[in-house]
């Protein structure tokens, strides 16, 4: 008999492999759709049923989805790692909200993992989405943190921008005692400066030029929640929420036209600093 206190496995092998649920998954977020039950029931079990003859109900698939959360996101972290290497790259972060504000006492999925934070759009209860992109609009490496982790984290940055050279665009919550050590790794942070700082007329005028290619991102970000269907509110266990932002960054490195800048001549790299 089973020893009192041990797991549960599962002892039925699934209808669908872990690659057909994800390639499920991320062809949901390609398609438009902005309901996923309607998508599995009309799409999947009607107009693809002769390409999965074995697909089990709607209540089923979300099962096998919370099961393999962690395959969608090394899948994820393989098509950023097949984005090239530009030498200009943008980080921004991007509120993921649960729920209403005025309901965040009460929220009972995302308790454990989400806080409280402010953007400059005001405040939210949530996660904050961390993306970097280079000028072509490609995903370089994105995660995901509570709301109230600040921008500047240095454990978050040196993670994010772990191997990139060149030139990193930011806006001025990425202010960060870290700039000689990327400056070290080959990495120059571009930052606007505040309004109660010291302006550098000569550095400014170097870089004006980048950071005006800044709302680059701004653009990404919309594709990612108009076309790939980034945020909503209606998950019901943590990991089938994780699962569908990988699956959202996923779908966005399959479009064919994403939006990019013009550099006459991209740095490459910095040199090594004295």
């Amino acid at each position: 008999s089973r020893q009192v206190g041990q797991a549960r496995r599962p002892t039925r092998q699934p209808c669908l492999s872990a690659s057909e649920v994800c390639t499920i998954l991320a062809a949901y977020h390609l398609s438009g759709y902005k309901c996923f039950e309607y998508y599995y029931r009309q799409v999947i079990q009607e107009s693809y049923a002769s390409y999965f003859p074995q697909a089990p109900s709607y209540e089923r698939f979300l099962v096998l989805v919370s099961r393999n959360y962690e395959l969608m996101w090394l899948w994820s972290l393989h098509c950023c790692l097949k984005a090239q290497r530009t030498g200009l790259y943008i980080i921004d972060s991007k509120p993921l909200p649960v729920c209403h504000l005025k309901r965040e006492h009460s929220h009972q999925v995302f308790w454990a993992t989400a806080r409280k934070g402010k953007s400059s759009t005001g405040w939210f209860y949530g996660f904050k989405l961390h993306l970097v992109i280079n000028d072509r609009g490609e995903s370089i490496n994105w995660t995901i943190t509570p709301g109230n982790v600040a921008d500047n984290n240095q454990f978050l940055l040196q993670g994010l921008l772990k191997g990139l050279t060149g030139i990193c665009l930011a806006d001025k919550g990425y202010f960060t005692s870290l700039f000689e050590w990327f400056y070290q790794q080959r990495l120059h942070l571009v930052i606007k400066p505040k309004r109660n700082m010291k302006k550098d007329a000569a550095c400014l005028a170097d870089h004006a030029h980048y950071l005006r290619k800044r709302a680059l991102i701004e653009s990404v970000n919309d594709l990612l929640v108009s076309i790939c269907d980034l945020e909503h509110t209606r998950h019901r266990k943590p990991e089938n929420a994780f699962s569908h932002i990988a699956a959202a960054i996923i779908a966005y490195q399959f479009l064919d036209h994403k939006p990019a800048i013009f550099i006459p001549n991209p740095p490459q790299h910095y040199p090594m600093a004295a």
